[in-house]
């Protein structure tokens, strides 16, 4: 009534000024409720302070750190600034109005004070000038992406938007690598992974109103539980290991309980080379291997590795001189430094090589039960767990400059000789293979010498050693396609061109030989320089190297002034590291001074970057994080994760998998460092602490964040 009666006098000769009076009313009304939801209780307070210059460590173990207003630069030619960064709370902070350049008011997830929407770019101290629009369009233009046989394909429908903005005087707090990245995308840079539905994620990746309850798994394999490689069953005799990769179809949503028998602190590198705590690698069948070999002893709490000792007589380091005798041109940790182990029976192997200069990658192979894997992974050695059965290793071809197999059980002639012309791909041109063997019968050993040859693979020694009493074969990869012309019988043929070697993702090992690269813009053409200096060199095959030197500088400067500093991490309780989201190793290059070891993992859905990180002489792996990681529980220190999570919005089913995976690979006391969009970080601040994980650090600046968090050892 009162309604209809306002609008009777509004038709009135006079009812102009009721008019007035009514769109004031509305006007104050919308303010009021715009005032409401702008001072949200989860509002962020910006405060211009050191974003990637953090330059003290937290006070309290348990409260975040405000930091006194600083700028850092980095000179070159031009100065860069880095931004400043504002404390990122999920609780109430009061707005605070000084200076115009230090303090802005900012809402959660959109930034009141106006952003520049154009990324500045470092290149040799200058900047690239393009047009704001342009650079809108091409962040709006991300388009997701699906995968038809190892190569994109854009979709119709709305994909993600991946451009990142940034606030403050300069932009370099954005990732150079994620910048990198999607340029590669734009470029139609082509990336392996397995052709999978895409789940459309509507709103935010994670519900910021979600509570999560979490309960223990429920599994056969208990404490070392890895969802994609263990077989459960509920009748009949228990399989432990799938001989292929086999993921459940429901991403697992439950903790990994800790051992029967507690865990305890890792033993910190160096003394892990000797000694590990056995309750924390403790498996039924390895009671048994110890008491067969003596190269692992129990000795009391611990497992100890006599220095020198393997399953060889003589000791392993006469096994690697032997082997340098043999064929002078391997020179450990010169012109041989990555290495892969097939089957890690005896991380002895791994663990002399490390002094060496040699980073041995262990891959355990999980047929034999024993979980030698997981033992060399406690010692602080790298190590994957993968089965290789008919589909191909996750590694790009032509990476590893060597590869050892010592003992292995893989029957390498049978199947067309599939597994042997699997180590032909993934082998550097030019390359060694390594086989060792106590009894080989001399059927095995005629078969194994004529599909050497029909591979043309060329035997330089070929040696029984009468101290261990191992017979040793080396051979040699061809390092042109010359002599593929020269065969009698053109078996096996070559691979079709369009047969992308670099595929590896749920890719079934072909029975075909790969050209050997020749094209400049080629991986594999030239042998990498010795180590170290393969670190920092970059191959003519990189078409454009300014901005792999930028990422190195961005993420050394990110790295010694700001995480091995201000943090507060104990470094020398930090050995096994991964980057969840390597581009092109520059974090990891960042921390070769330090003593640990990096596993590079690049996503299957971004530019395939894996063949340059093993070029510098460093390991990886493609992997999809939708899936479980072929690890076992507990095996990292340190986990980097930079921008994942933004870029799986419309991937995985079920992002928060990806955290509780997380969960199940770091150690208890271990550390992640995330560096995400702030509407990414509140949210999955939350889901840490539901873990009853400790969050030590919260950064932000305008869109972008960074947390640090340390895992305890709760368990539901």
């Amino acid at each position: 009534m009162a309604v209809a009666r306002f609008g009777r006098q509004v038709k009135r000769p006079g009812g102009f000024c009721i008019k007035m009076t009514a769109v004031a009313i509305l006007g104050l009304c919308f303010i009021f409720v715009w005032s409401m939801f702008s001072s949200s209780s989860s509002s962020v307070t910006t405060r211009i302070e050191s974003f990637d210059n953090i330059g003290a460590p937290p006070g309290s173990r348990n409260t975040r750190v405000n930091i006194p207003a600083t700028q850092s630069s980095i000179k070159g030619e031009d100065e860069k600034k880095f931004n400043g960064s504002v404390t990122l709370s999920a609780h109430e902070h009061k707005s605070e109005k000084k200076d115009q350049k230090e303090v802005a008011n900012v809402k959660k997830g959109k930034g009141k004070k106006k952003l520049p929407e154009k990324v500045s770019k470092l290149k040799h101290g200058s900047e690239e000038s393009e047009s704001e629009d342009s650079e809108k369009e091409k962040e709006d233009e991300d388009e997701e992406r699906e995968v038809v046989d190892g190569k994109e394909e854009a979709l119709n429908d709305e994909g993600e938007v991946n451009g990142e903005e940034t606030g403050g005087e300069g932009a370099f707090i954005v990732s150079l690598d994620q910048e990198s990245e999607e340029k590669l995308e734009d470029d139609g840079g082509e990336s392996e992974e397995r052709g999978k539905k895409r789940y459309k994620i509507k709103g935010p990746l994670f519900d910021p109103k979600a509570h999560y309850h979490w309960k223990l798994c429920s599994t056969r394999s208990k404490h070392n539980y890895i969802p994609c490689i263990d077989m459960e069953i509920t009748t009949g005799r228990l399989q432990y290991r799938h001989t292929e990769r086999s993921c459940p179809r429901t991403e697992p949503m439950c903790l990994v309980p800790l051992p029967r028998d507690g865990y305890g602190s890792p033993v910190p590198w160096p003394d892990s080379k000797v000694k590990i705590l056995y309750k924390n690698v403790q498996h039924p069948k390895l009671a048994a291997f110890i008491k067969e070999h003596s190269w692992v002893m129990e000795s009391g709490e611990y497992l100890t590795f006599p220095q020198n000792q393997s399953e060889l007589r003589g000791g392993i380091l006469h096994y690697l001189e032997s082997i340098e005798e043999m064929v002078p041109d391997i020179e450990w940790g010169k012109n041989i430094r990555v290495v892969l182990d097939i089957g890690c029976t005896d991380s002895a192997f791994g663990a002399s090589l490390l002094d060496k200069d040699v980073l041995a990658l262990a891959l355990g192979l999980k047929d034999d039960l024993v979980d030698l894997a997981q033992v060399a992974i406690e010692r602080g050695f790298p190590a994957l767990v993968s089965p290789f059965g008919n589909r191909r290793l996750p590694f790009p071809s032509g990476v590893f400059d060597a590869i050892h197999c010592g003992g292995c059980t893989i029957p390498w002639h049978s199947n067309g000789g599939k597994h042997l012309l699997e180590m032909n791909r993934i082998l550097r041109p030019g390359g060694y293979f390594v086989l060792s063997t106590k009894h080989d019968s001399f059927e095995d050993e005629e078969v194994m010498s004529k599909l050497a040859a029909s591979i043309c693979w060329n035997i330089l020694a070929h040696k029984t050693d009468e101290v261990s009493d191992v017979g040793v074969k080396i051979y040699q990869k061809p390092d042109s396609n010359d002599i593929y012309e020269l065969r009698r019988k053109k078996y096996p043929p070559l691979c079709k061109e369009n047969d992308n070697p670099d595929a590896a993702w749920y890719v079934p090992v072909k029975t075909c030989l790969h050209a050997i690269p020749s094209a400049i813009e080629q991986h594999g053409t030239e042998w990498p320089e010795e180590w170290p200096k393969r670190l920092e060199r970059y191959p003519d095959w990189l078409s454009d190297k300014d901005k792999l030197v930028a990422d190195t500088k961005h993420w050394k400067a990110i790295v010694e002034k700001s995480y091995l500093t201000g943090l507060g991490i104990d470094w020398s309780n930090i050995r096994n590291v991964m980057d969840m989201k390597a581009i092109y190793g520059g974090f990891a290059a960042a921390l070769s001074q330090q003593k640990v070891w990096v596993m590079n993992v690049v996503p299957v859905h971004t530019p395939d970057t894996l063949p340059f990180i093993f070029e510098r002489g460093l390991v990886g792996t493609y992997h999809d994080w939708c899936e479980s990681f072929g690890t076992y529980p507990r095996s990292y220190d340190l986990l980097h994760v930079d921008h994942l999570f933004s870029r799986l919005k419309n991937r995985c089913k079920q992002p928060v998998s990806i955290v509780v995976e997380m969960d199940r690979l770091l150690r208890p006391g271990g550390w992640t460092i995330i560096r995400e969009k702030v509407e990414i970080l509140e949210p999955l601040e939350g889901i840490l602490k539901s873990l009853h994980w400790e969050i030590r650090m919260t950064y932000a600046q305008g869109k972008e964040g960074i947390l640090c968090a340390q895992k305890t050892m709760w368990r539901p």
